[in-house]
């Protein structure tokens, strides 16, 4: 997995967390992690340990007020500093306990999913091959021509398991699963590709066109 002290793209970052790109750029931008685990040379990165934080920062909104939370990430924070040379397994056996007066917040939860999740995008990036001999280099799962990013658009569009299975025979839905991780992590950029337009050895599952409206005269 990526170690505690690698630094995601924040769109990495997000997948990571379970939030939303905005809020990877808020967190940023409104200084609610320490300096000291954001980069901005380059693009926007984030601390790979430091998704813990932003994890709890989102999810524990309705229970604790803004205050609390930030003094929990600040009191953490500090620990995660003296820590991030440590691997992921030392860093699981830290107590993760922030106590402030009669409140007392419980972090290793969000430190294990966020682990947990890391190793999601590590197996993510494994199973992506990229080739300039591969369809002129779009990402593939690995040892296929099958293009990521269609069978993340396929999952997208609500189409079962099942179906995208029967139309890449060679994938297994642990591929899917991990494809669809890896396209959350890496958008594309740019306008969305049309049908007409898709790389060589892909398969069409719907091809559904929706009438445009007329304005009203």
């Amino acid at each position: 997995m990526p170690a505690v002290a690698e630094m995601l793209k924040a769109s990495e970052a997000a997948v990571v967390s379970r939030v939303s790109l905005r809020d990877v750029n808020r967190v940023i931008d409104e200084r609610i992690l320490p300096e000291a685990f954001v980069s901005l040379d380059n693009g926007r990165y984030v601390l790979a340990g430091a998704c813990s934080f932003i994890a709890f920062y989102f999810e524990s909104a309705r229970r604790l007020t803004s205050e609390e939370r930030l003094f929990a990430i600040k009191t953490a924070g500090a620990r995660l500093t003296r820590s991030r040379a440590l691997a992921w397994a030392a860093l699981l056996r830290q107590d993760w306990t922030v106590r402030d007066e009669f409140l007392t917040i419980d972090l290793l939860p969000f430190v294990k999913g966020t682990s947990e999740r890391l190793d999601d995008l590590a197996a993510a990036r494994e199973v992506v091959s990229i080739s300039p001999e591969v369809l002129g280099g779009t990402p593939v799962i690995r040892g296929t021509r099958v293009p990521v990013y269609d069978v993340a658009a396929s999952v997208a569009a609500g189409h079962p398991v099942e179906r995208i299975l029967d139309t890449w025979p060679n994938l297994d839905a642990e591929k899917v699963r991990l494809a669809v991780i890896y396209a959350e992590a890496n958008p594309l950029r740019g306008r969305p590709r049309v049908l007409g337009d898709l790389p060589e050895g892909s398969t069409i599952i719907a091809n559904r066109r929706v009438a445009r409206r007329r304005k009203a005269g």
